[in-house]
């Protein structure tokens, strides 16, 4: 099969974009059985994060219009999505899937949340049957690569993640963190991240919010925060400095009706909102009013900027490891493709071998059953000596991806169409047999 990759990301198009194509992980399973059940896909899967939608699918014959079914599925018209999409195909789609999971593509060059979204999105694909034997050895191909990636550079070696980014940027806009009150909107793992890093930068307090009073206890207790009713957002987010926001919700949880009353409550004194949530949490519109300071995760890819440059040389040691990790897949994938041939190979013989035999038959009924089988064991053994170098000169030329000495044997052996040949000899022998019965018969006569 086919291997097709369609998407956007954090390069190609706008969050207000992304956002409306965001699927929260309760719905990834749903969204990739709608996938397979779009026409031509036979495998399939769905990579959504807060930087990207990306589609693979393994099809045959008709390549699916992938772009159709973002615009249906989404309801975005192909004027608003088309200009942002990219398409990948083979060995293009495999090369770019091996960055992804490598975090090679990622805004923060080396972050290591991708790997784990790539492995949840698999495992979604899995459980709902869209993943077969093409699609299995792709992903396994590009686990293994990132996983080759992490152990033999140092591209996650410093502090990479959208989180940490934000608490940089939080960090460069008050100069310093100590004796700030920051309030984290949401207790997900890009949440405990920012936690992690913003004690360490040295906030002052930490106040956590969350729909799930539970996980927000949680990570309380973990970085010694303190927990703030969900219900209670709006009625105390003034009191911080920082609000860092990570939820899930598919609306708008701060607008300008709330903003006006947090800078009503704090005398004016500015607040920062840093949204790192896809779709976004915090209304755009809400950075026209004086005293507030919006940055969402677009903004963050200037701060990345400087990430990336220290980043370069890892980065390109990273590249070189995936190319060879894309020679190696390629080299299995054709030593897969080579085995029906090996097959067909072996089967041809062994019709002509029953041919034979079948053709001599008459001249075998007087060996007795250990004779017969000694010509049985000799025959097959004869068989697999010939075959012996052609098969092994598949097997290499398919290790080597020598595609010419793979299409020359099968030529030499008409294996393009071998049950036709096979079928073909079938008849010549039986007129050779017919033909020498007949000779024979003559011969008995003129005795």
């Amino acid at each position: 099969m086919k291997i097709l990759l369609t998407g956007l990301n954090h390069k190609t198009a706008p969050v207000e974009l992304r956002e409306r194509l965001a699927i929260s992980p309760e719905k990834l399973a749903d969204e990739t059985r709608a996938l397979l059940s779009h026409p031509g896909v036979r495998e399939g899967m769905i990579l959504s994060t807060c930087n990207r939608v990306e589609l693979v699918v393994c099809y045959e014959g008709r390549e699916p219009e992938l772009a159709l079914y973002l615009n249906e599925h989404f309801s975005v018209d192909a004027q608003s999505l088309e200009p942002h999409l990219y398409q990948h195909h083979e060995t293009e789609a495999v090369r770019h899937l091996f960055r992804v999971a490598s975090s090679l593509d990622s805004m923060v060059v080396g972050e290591p949340q991708i790997l784990g979204q790539v492995k949840e999105s698999y495992s979604a694909a899995r459980s709902v049957g869209a993943v077969g034997g093409t699609l299995e050895r792709l992903l396994q191909g590009a686990l293994a690569a990132a996983k080759k990636v992490r152990t033999e550079t140092q591209i996650g070696s410093s502090a990479v993640s959208i989180a940490s980014v934000a608490v940089d940027l939080a960090r460069k806009i008050f100069g310093s963190l100590e004796g700030k009150r920051v309030l984290l909107v949401g207790a997900g793992k890009m949440s405990e991240l920012a936690a992690r890093h913003l004690l360490q930068q040295g906030a002052g307090s930490l106040l956590i919010a969350n729909r799930t009073q539970e996980r927000a206890v949680h990570l309380a207790r973990k970085f010694n925060g303190h927990v703030v009713r969900f219900d209670d957002l709006h009625a105390r987010a003034d009191e911080a400095d920082i609000l860092i926001t990570s939820t899930g919700s598919t609306e708008f949880i701060f607008r300008i009706p709330h903003a006006q009353q947090f800078l009503h409550r704090r005398r004016n004194r500015p607040i920062f909102f840093i949204d790192i949530a896809v779709p976004r949490d915090v209304d755009p519109e809400i950075n026209r009013l004086d005293g507030i300071f919006l940055y969402d995760i677009d903004d963050l890819q200037s701060v990345t900027a400087s990430n990336l440059s220290n980043r370069t040389r890892e980065a390109q040691q990273a590249e070189a490891i995936l190319e060879q990790e894309l020679v190696r897949y390629q080299r299995r994938i054709e030593t897969l493709d080579v085995v029906p041939t090996l097959v067909d190979l072996q089967a041809t013989a062994e019709e002509m071998r029953q041919a034979e035999l079948r053709r001599a038959q008459s001249r075998l009924q007087s060996l007795t059953p250990a004779q017969q089988a000694a010509v049985e064991a000799l025959t097959h053994g004869l068989m697999n000596k010939f075959l012996h170098q052609p098969l092994q000169a598949l097997k290499a030329a398919a290790r080597e991806g020598d595609l010419a000495t793979v299409d020359a044997i099968r030529a030499a052996f008409r294996l393009n169409g071998s049950r036709e040949a096979a079928a073909q000899h079938e008849t010549e022998n039986s007129a050779s047999s017919s033909n020498e019965a007949e000779l024979t018969a003559a011969s008995d006569d003129n005795d």
